[in-house]
C-alpha cells in the first residue's frame, strides 16, 4: 500500500519550483538571477534564504532527493572549510 501524503506533508508550489530552479543548470552568469526574478516573482536574496530552509526539510528531500542530497553535501564542503 503506497502512502499518501496529507497536506501539511506536501510542498508548496514555491518550494517545488524553487526546487526545480536549482536543478537546472544555468548558460551564463545573471541568467539565474533573472530567471528567479521573472518566473518566481522574488528576489534572489530571498530565494536562497527559501532554498537553505529547505535543505533540512523532509519534504524537499523526498520530492527532489538529488537536489537536496547535493545541496546538503556542497553546504557541508564548505562548512568543513571553514
Amino acid at each position: 500500500m503506497l502512502d499518501r501524503m496529507t497536506d501539511d506533508q506536501t510542498l508548496s508550489e514555491r518550494d517545488r519550483a524553487v526546487l526545480a530552479m536549482e536543478h537546472r543548470s544555468w548558460p551564463g552568469p545573471g541568467a539565474k538571477e533573472r530567471a528567479i526574478r521573472e518566473q518566481l516573482g522574488i528576489s534572489p536574496v530571498r530565494y536562497y534564504q527559501l532554498l537553505n530552509a529547505l535543505i533540512d526539510d523532509e519534504r524537499a528531500l523526498a520530492h527532489d532527493p538529488v537536489t537536496v542530497n547535493r545541496l546538503r553535501r556542497v553546504r557541508d564542503d564548505r562548512r568543513s572549510r571553514r
